[in-house]
């Protein structure tokens, strides 16, 4: 060796050159890392290991030859080290094999975290991983490369596991609790669970489980890193969206399912209705039920959803849509696609929150059914428009007013003391209810119940199944339809 920088570096785990010193004192030797002598031993399952030698001191090898280390010293670092000594509780030996590079730094991070210790990468590449304790003083060290070339195996040839740096240095929040490696550790956590762990179960997890201390942001990093390995990415999702949608079909007779895209093939729309829901919803009163709600992923949108109401006055859902946002073309397209799977008649009703954009494209797509006003929807304007909110016990009574002199006294008494919201509820609320109508005409109401309120007719709405769409792997789909491109 010709005692150059380059040339110690590449006998960095010869394992003869450790335990010799080097013969030229540069200065660019100063922020090399100390060593120590070692011996060769085996382990219990045969493997070869590299560990101090029994009773060596620790010491410098710089300051043995500039003379600079008196026996004083040497007794000092040798019980500093002493001390502070301890093995990384690993089950890591030389000759054991890795799938990838990425199993072994999966692997090592993981022993790093709950060791408290961190390591810096001192080479690394396709076929080869140099790592040692972040510590200059400390001997911990490992050096990994490829079986052969041509395999991603990968085989540990030197390893030194026992650490000599000081508890100073050991840090509960190191480089080696990244998001990824947080994300990989939690992941099973969201397995077959609707929401799992939050970024604050997330920190307890890296704490109580790997020992490590991270920020609210890292842990929330690391959950949607776990969210993308259990579920898949976004844009996974979308790519697949066509061939889940044929299997749904093939597997549901009778389901509609729709994609609208831009001109750059990026999402706009999606619409579905199981089979099955189409045909129960013969069995049920033809009241439905439009409303939305905002998404809060990546790429946000707006949910729609129709609902029926079984006759237990239990939801009902008849179909399903995505849409860019609340405006009259998304709401159009979605009602045009409803119209489709449920028709228009006139004994059909539709009640929304009387949105401007909803009204309107219900008008135009909708010219038999009627428009009513969800009570609910209704309630939420009056408190908003009006700023009354102690007008609702009387609003409620007249939603539930079942005798045309209870409802047309509630009416007058809205009247009087707030005449504009009379004037709003004149116009939202539907015609006066059919059991008030019978009781006023001396009808029975019992010659009123509708056969959707049969035990017969419940029984023929959940009287088939929907069928979830198996593994991926399972699926057989067109090519037409798998290389069709969706984009977010």
């Amino acid at each position: 060796m010709d005692g150059s920088h380059d040339g110690f570096r590449d006998n960095y785990f010869d394992v003869d050159y450790w335990d010799s010193e080097p013969t030229d004192v540069g200065s660019s030797r100063q922020k090399l890392p100390v060593f120590r002598n070692v011996e060769r031993t085996e382990n219990d399952n045969g493997a070869s290991v590299t560990q101090p030698a029994e009773g060596n001191p620790v010491v410098d090898p710089l300051l043995r030859l500039t003379g600079a280390a008196s026996d004083e010293a040497v007794n000092v670092l040798t019980t500093e080290a002493s001390d502070s000594t301890f093995r990384d509780g690993s089950d890591l030996h030389e000759g054991k094999y890795f799938n990838t590079k990425k199993d072994l730094k999966r692997k090592l991070s993981d022993i790093a975290m709950k060791g408290n210790f961190e390591f810096r990468t001192r080479k690394s590449n396709r076929s080869l991983w140099v790592i040692e304790c972040i510590d200059p003083n400390c001997s911990w060290r490992l050096r990994a490369s490829k079986i052969v070339p041509e395999s991603t195996k990968f085989v540990i040839r030197k390893y030194v596991g026992v650490h000599y740096c000081s508890f100073l240095n050991r840090n509960a929040n190191h480089r080696q609790a990244t998001y990824v490696v947080i994300g990989e550790q939690v992941a099973p956590q969201y397995v077959g669970v609707e929401k799992g762990p939050g970024p604050k179960g997330v920190q307890t997890f890296a704490c109580t489980k790997l020992g490590a201390q991270i920020s609210y942001y890292k842990a929330w990093r690391g959950r949607k890193h776990a969210h993308t390995l259990i579920r898949g990415s976004p844009e996974q999702s979308f790519h697949i969206l066509p061939s889940y949608f044929h299997m749904l079909e093939k597997l549901n007779p009778g389901t509609v399912t729709r994609i609208e895209v831009d001109g750059e093939s990026r999402f706009k729309y999606l619409f579905l209705a199981f089979g099955v829901a189409i045909r129960g919803f013969r069995y049920m009163r033809k009241v439905v039920g439009i409303d939305d709600t905002f998404l809060k992923g990546q790429y946000r949108g707006v949910l729609l959803v129709a609902t029926a109401q079984d006759s237990n006055g239990q939801c009902y859902p008849l179909a399903w849509g995505i849409v860019d946002s609340e405006n009259e073309d998304a709401r159009t397209w979605f009602l045009t696609q409803l119209k489709e799977v449920i028709g228009d008649t006139d004994e059909l009703a539709l009640i929304s929150d009387r949105a401007l954009s909803i009204k309107k494209a219900i008008s135009t797509i909708f010219e038999k059914a009627h428009h009513g006003a969800c009570a609910w929807h209704v309630a939420q304007n009056i408190k908003n428009k009006f700023k009354c909110a102690d007008i609702m016990g009387s609003y409620w009574s007249i939603v539930n007013a079942y005798r045309c002199e209870d409802f047309a006294g509630y009416m007058t008494e809205i009247s009087h003391r707030y005449p504009r919201v009379a004037e709003y509820l004149e116009n939202e609320l539907p015609c006066v209810h059919a059991i008030a109508a019978a009781h006023h005409a001396q009808v029975s109401v019992y010659s009123l119940v509708s056969p959707y309120y049969t035990k017969e007719y419940y029984a023929l709405a959940y009287g088939e199944t929907i069928y979830p769409v198996r593994s991926q792997s399972q699926w057989d789909v067109p090519n037409e339809v798998a290389t069709r491109v969706v984009l977010p």
